[in-house]
């Protein structure tokens, strides 16, 4: 085989790697799936709001060829609008869509008055309204994927769902929004497309880093587990929701160390 032919399979097999894009692709959660899905050999287009640099640093940084840093305002359906063009100039077919874009601040549970309606609409309108509003203007092109199975969404959630117990209250009722949501969309997007939520745990990243030591000594000992749960640890569960549950949608995979039974 000559050295064109070598070429021209080479960009054979590069447009026909799946595409996933990822929403807070450059967050600290995000940054972690993101290089999971490229060493699974996916193209990756790491979504940002403000944060254009780092996703382009972390394209740069990923396995593999194709990835691309593009804006994708959750809260902006508008730009959202313009994200699904770019991504349709760039590659004709979303695969994969990980909803990973979230906001929140500590607030005391008991202290109402430090949840502010300023705070409540960012958290609502990023972790709830912005999961539906990135679906909606990504359906046409998940549903163009030839994927086995279809297209795959995968919301990061999380376990204050469950547990009522988070960072504040309207934290907790945002998770547990995207865990209905799921469902209902599991339902209207079938069989097309499938749609499931991972449920972190406690995670060990920056921000909870930055918490009281006391509030983490706690929650590891409220774990049955006694540990938080590693970022790969949920980038795993992604791949996994991915790759090999295959005949799952509308399920809520829960990655937290048995928390809810404490």
């Amino acid at each position: 085989m000559g050295a064109s032919s070598k070429k021209q399979d080479s960009e054979k097999a590069s447009t026909e790697r799946p595409v996933a894009v990822v929403t807070g692709g450059a967050g600290s959660m995000g940054t972690i799936i993101c290089g999971a899905l490229a060493r699974e050999g996916m193209r990756v287009a790491v979504g940002y709001n403000r944060s254009g640099e780092k996703a382009k640093k972390l394209v740069a940084s990923l396995p593999g060829e194709g990835h691309a840093a593009i804006a994708a305002p959750v809260t902006d359906s508008p730009a959202l609008a313009a994200m699904a063009v770019e991504v349709s100039k760039r590659y004709g077919v979303c695969d994969v869509l990980v909803n990973c874009a979230g906001v929140t601040r500590f607030v005391p549970h008991g202290d109402l008055d430090s949840l502010d309606d300023d705070l409540i609409e960012n958290i609502l309108s990023t972790n709830v309204r912005g999961v539906f509003a990135t679906v909606r203007a990504m359906r046409a092109l998940l549903d163009k994927s030839k994927q086995a199975g279809g297209a795959v969404i995968v919301n990061i959630s999380s376990i204050a769902a469950v547990t009522a117990m988070g960072s504040n209250v309207m934290y907790c009722a945002s998770k547990a929004a995207v865990d209905n949501m799921t469902k209902s969309l599991a339902r209207a997007l079938a069989p097309r497309i499938r749609v499931i939520s991972i449920s972190p745990g406690v995670v060990d990243n920056d921000f909870i880093r930055s918490m009281d030591k006391k509030w983490l000594e706690e929650q590891v000992a409220r774990t049955p587990l006694k540990r938080l749960a590693a970022p790969d640890e949920v980038a795993a569960s992604v791949i996994a929701a991915i790759k090999h549950l295959t005949f799952t949608t509308g399920g809520i995979i829960p990655v937290d160390g048995g928390r809810p039974l404490s």
